[in-house]
């Protein structure tokens, strides 16, 4: 994707050929500044601290870390060391186990130079993966939006997302966004509605920002807006991502992602959710026993924005205490299909069946 008509991934090799760029998202869209990671532990509080996020994201973020670690020290003990600091940084997104997973497999055989070789070769190779697993979401999930437009050609398809599973949160496309994306660039008209997404508004500061760099209309709305515009015939569908899908179908997404699954039942507005088939977790039955990550009560009761001197600042809301789950539930009834880049799938079986085929 583009920041001023200069094309970006999200994470990417310093030109040392060692470190690690990102961009500090908590700036965003105020300030571009990228970030320099240069250890593992630089790695665990970028995630930790949201510095970057997105299930894809912190998977790639997370196979990055494991290389930095080994460069530092291709030790088994360190490998073992560093992937558990890693995985305890974030505990609901599954990508990023997937991704720690796939990388201390790969490594295992190897040893000294070699280790860290392989590590960075494996690290790269993820990252080209997810751009491909999204422009693959984005063609798969394009049928549902030209579908859509051809019911009514007279006015933009009206697309509803919650947070942002956008190219920010991957390394590349997005998920939710992959098909908004592939629609405005094959000139169907659309319009996305964007949840503020509380406590840490991503959708307000992150999926406006991007679809504003790419040129897409779009509208932000508070969290509470969107059933009124289900049920006034404002949104023709919901199309969110997601950080977990357990066998059954349940989705783990975002803190809100609920009731607008809810409300979107309510008004027959398809509800459909994009997502690579890593995130997928067969080793989980139900929603249920998802870990939902409780985050500091501070996102709640404080807000950061741009002052009118022009810098970034903080103003506390309340004075009281209060609660701060960073995710919920969606039960499986209430989604219309998952998009995949193995192609659409409705119901929990179909998409167990897909995850096992690949």
């Amino acid at each position: 994707m583009k920041i001023g008509g200069v094309s970006y991934r999200s994470i990417w090799v310093n030109d040392n050929g060692w470190s690690v760029h990102i961009f500090d998202q908590r700036k965003l869209p105020w300030e571009l500044d990228v970030v320099e990671l240069k250890t593992p532990q630089d790695a665990a509080v970028a995630i930790k601290e949201m510095w970057t996020r997105g299930a894809p994201l912190l998977a790639m973020t997370g196979a990055y870390g494991l290389a930095l670690a080994l460069k530092e020290d291709p030790s088994d003990d360190n490998l073992e060391s560093s992937y558990a600091m890693l995985l305890a940084t974030r505990p609901t997104a599954v990508n990023l186990k997937w991704a720690l997973d796939r990388m201390k497999a790969e490594v295992k055989s190897y040893s000294g130079l070699d280790r860290i070789a392989a590590a960075y070769a494996l690290a790269g190779r993820l990252c080209d993966e997810d751009v491909a697993t999204n422009e693959a979401i984005g063609e798969h999930g394009l049928s549902l939006i030209s579908q859509a437009h051809k019911i009514d050609t007279t006015r933009p398809v009206n697309i509803l997302t919650h947070c942002n599973a956008g190219w920010l949160a991957t390394v590349d496309y997005g998920t939710a966004t992959s098909p908004i994306y592939r629609a405005h660039d094959a000139g169907i008209p659309v319009h996305v509605w964007v949840d503020e997404t509380r406590p840490r508004n991503q959708g307000a500061l992150l999926t406006a920002y991007e679809l504003a760099e790419h040129g897409v209309p779009h509208t932000v709305i508070c969290d509470n807006a969107g059933g009124l515009l289900m049920r006034e015939g404002k949104v023709d569908m919901c199309i969110v991502g997601t950080d977990r899908v357990t066998r059954n179908g349940d989705v783990c997404n975002k803190i809100g992602t609920y009731l607008k699954a809810l409300a979107a039942y309510d008004n027959d507005v398809p509800f459909y959710v994009a997502l690579p088939l890593s995130t997928f977790d067969t080793g989980l039955e139900s929603g249920l026993q998802i870990p939902i990550e409780e985050r500091d009560q501070q996102e709640v009761t404080h807000i950061d924005g741009l002052a009118p001197d022009g810098t970034l600042s903080r103003v506390q809301l309340t004075k009281s205490q209060a609660a701060n789950p960073a995710f919920d539930v969606t039960p499986a009834r209430l989604i219309t299909a998952y998009i995949t880049e193995k192609g659409l799938r409705e119901g929990a079986h179909a998409l167990q069946n897909l995850h096992q085929a690949a």
